[in-house]
Order: C-alpha cells, then sequence, then structure tokens
C-alpha cells in the first residue's frame, strides 16, 4: 500500500511537515514499514510561498520593498525553477506590516507587491503566480500597476502616487510605459473570494473596515472607486464589477487582471498545479489530508476540498484528520473525503488542544489507521 500526506498546517501548533513527520511513524507502528510521500499543502492564502517551496524544493528570495506606508521592508517570494516564481502580496502589502493606530487605507498601497513582479520579471520568471489575501489596503491595485509602470493622473495631469486617497482623483489611466515583459509572461492570480470592485459586496464595504477604515472613510475610498472604476470602464471598456473577485485584496484583483492580463484561478486549485498533485497521485493507494477546523467553509476553496476532489477525480481514497469538526463538518464527504477523524480524545480547552497538538495528533493517526487496517481485514475475508 501507497500512502501520500497532504495536509494543511493546523494554524498555531502544527506546520504541514510536522503533520507529514507524525503521519509516517504512526503508519509505520499500525502497518509496518510503508511507502509513503508527503508534501506540504495550502490553499493560497498565509503561508502559500513557503508550502510550495518545500514541495518543489524550490529556494525563497529575499528582496527590499516598500511596504503599505512606503516604509521599507524586507518581502520574500518563491523561486520554483527557472521560469516560475510565486508571490504572496502580503508579504509586501500585508496588515501585519504596519501598526494597528496606523491603519488608514487612505494612506495605504501595493507598491511593493508591484516591485515583488518587477523583481520576478528581472531575474527571468515569466510564470508569476500572486496570492492575493491578507492587504493592508484599499487602494484598487493602483500601487502595483504604478510599479510596473502605469500611470494614473489626476485633472492637471499630475501623476497620482497610488494610495487609496487617490482613487477619487483619477482622471486618466497611461499603460504607454508598462513593462513589457508582462505582454511575454504569464500572470495567476490566487483568490477564494467573489467581491466586486464596488457596492456593498465590494472591496471597501467587505474589507475596509478590518484595514481601519471607519465609516466615514469607507463612503470617501467607495466614491473613490466608483470613480476609478467608471475611468477603466471608459478607458479600456472592462467593467470591473463583472470580474469575479475584482475587489479582493482591496481591487488589486481588479488590477491584476486588467492592467497585467492575469488569470483569477482558485488558490488551491493554484497550489496543487504548482506542486504537480495530480502526479503525486499516480499509484497511490490512500490520501491522507486535514486542517485545524473542519466545517462548511472546508467546502469553499479550502485544503480538503481541493485534495479530496483531486484523489477522487483519480480514483484514490481520501480520508481527513483534523483538529476539531464544526457545523455541516459532513458536507466535505461531498467534496471527495471519505472518513473524518478528531484528534482531540476527550473534552478539552482549545489552550490544552494547541498546547498538546503533537502528541494528539499522533494519537489520532494511529486511530484512523488502525481503523483503516481493519477495515482492510474485514475486506480480506
Amino acid at each position: 500500500m501507497k500512502l501520500l500526506f497532504a495536509s494543511d498546517s493546523f494554524k498555531g501548533s502544527l506546520t504541514s511537515e510536522q503533520t507529514v513527520t507524525l503521519l509516517a511513524k504512526a503508519a509505520r507502528e499500525v502497518f509496518g514499514e510503508i511507502e509513503y510521500s508527503g508534501v506540504p499543502v495550502s490553499d493560497g492564502g498565509e503561508g502559500t510561498v513557503d508550502a510550495v517551496v518545500a514541495a518543489e524544493h524550490g529556494e525563497f528570495i529575499t528582496v527590499e520593498v516598500c511596504g503599505p506606508l512606503m516604509r521599507k521592508v524586507n518581502a520574500r517570494y518563491g523561486k520554483l525553477d527557472d521560469s516560475r516564481a510565486v508571490i504572496e502580496m502580503a508579504a509586501a502589502s500585508g496588515l501585519p506590516l504596519i501598526g494597528r493606530e496606523e491603519r488608514n487605507p487612505l494612506k495605504t498601497t501595493t507598491y511593493g507587491t508591484g516591485e515583488l513582479i518587477r523583481d520576478a520579471l528581472d531575474r527571468g520568471f515569466r510564470d508569476i503566480s500572486v496570492a492575493i489575501g491578507g492587504s493592508a489596503t484599499n487602494d484598487g491595485g493602483m500601487g502595483c500597476a504604478r510599479a510596473l509602470g502605469v500611470r494614473f493622473l489626476d485633472s492637471d495631469g499630475n501623476e497620482l502616487q497610488g494610495v487609496g486617497a487617490d482613487l477619487e482623483k483619477v482622471v486618466t489611466i497611461d499603460v504607454s510605459d508598462l513593462d513589457p515583459r508582462i505582454k511575454e509572461s504569464k500572470i495567476t492570480v490566487m483568490c477564494d473570494v467573489t467581491n466586486p470592485l464596488t457596492g456593498k459586496d465590494g472591496a471597501t464595504y467587505t474589507f475596509g473596515a478590518q484595514k481601519g477604515a471607519t465609516p466615514e472613510i469607507q463612503a470617501r475610498l467607495e466614491a473613490g472607486m466608483i470613480n476609478y472604476r467608471d475611468v477603466i470602464r471608459r478607458q479600456f471598456s472592462i467593467d470591473p464589477d463583472a470580474i469575479r473577485g475584482g475587489g479582493a485584496a482591496g481591487g488589486l484583483g481588479t488590477a491584476l487582471m486588467v492592467f497585467l492580463n492575469g488569470e483569477m484561478k482558485s488558490g488551491i486549485d493554484t497550489v496543487l498545479d504548482l506542486i504537480n498533485f495530480n502526479k503525486r497521485l499516480e499509484g497511490v493507494d490512500l490520501v491522507v489530508t486535514g486542517e485545524g477546523r473542519t466545517d462548511w467553509q472546508s467546502c469553499f476553496g479550502k485544503v480538503m476540498q481541493g485534495v479530496g476532489e483531486r484523489s477522487a477525480a483519480a480514483g484514490v481514497v481520501a480520508v481527513g484528520l483534523s483538529g476539531s469538526l464544526g457545523r455541516d463538518a459532513n458536507q466535505i464527504f461531498e467534496h471527495g473525503i471519505e472518513s473524518l477523524i478528531t484528534t482531540v480524545d476527550a473534552p478539552m480547552t482549545i489552550e490544552e488542544a494547541i498546547g498538546r497538538a503533537e502528541e494528539l495528533y499522533y494519537l489520532g493517526a494511529v486511530r484512523m489507521f488502525r481503523m483503516i487496517r481493519a477495515g482492510m481485514k474485514i475486506a480480506g475475508k
């Protein structure tokens, strides 16, 4: 029997790599010497670069870029091979890069994310995947585009900096100096939210508050975003509100699609493609996946859904080992996961569960593999 271990991290307690080690130890205890492989997996959010670099034996590249408030920060992205790179926008433009008292999306920019893309182009990468979660910004992606040569002009023809407050000032967008290497590159946008650029479900009203926008600031940003949307409609005959996920990362999704001709894809699907997951399934009899908590949200672009669906399509049985189960966790069974088991083995606080994470995960894995062995014995009768 050949096993494949492909679990998400358990946030705050276990990394994907640790789950592989513990699953291998438990499998050997139950089955003896056994053939297995393991691969770190992420859903395209935080930790994507780490997981993909580890899975593909890539390397990290660290670059000094502008943070959300234009202060210099060290941001890193992943090199997978000579042509492929993977970037997390949060590394340059993420909310943790600024203090809580500094949060104000009128003042923040995605310029540093554009610098990361430009650095990747400078190094010869032409297949660039960009994960766009966790932003501190609501600039419509102007900063990112500006770092790559797009100029946003006000009514006097002055170039704007590309912060949230500039949305209301944009009159003309000049793409004549856009980095020509973009045309010869494939830009994949890793995103699992579907919010449009404007409106009650748009970038500002859905995500603005968590980035520090008061109701007054939200009203100003929304008016600016509508202006920005209308300029794009007029000049490029593209409606950003019709772009699925155009409002992601404060509108960065729109900029990557409109100016960089990006292709929007599910985060988990992109990650599984980057780590050649379908090939890893060849010859496998059982896949073990999991996450910290499985509930109804697990069926919307998360690791277990992606792994389960790919496994089912390949005719491989997949099971889940999760820290806990929440509301409607059984919905995951509709996505290729055959069974679920939890790591916790008694009533306990979340603090105790996290503190004993390795022990509980290992013991849960042993129980899971013993159950699988019991099924094999029944099938062998």
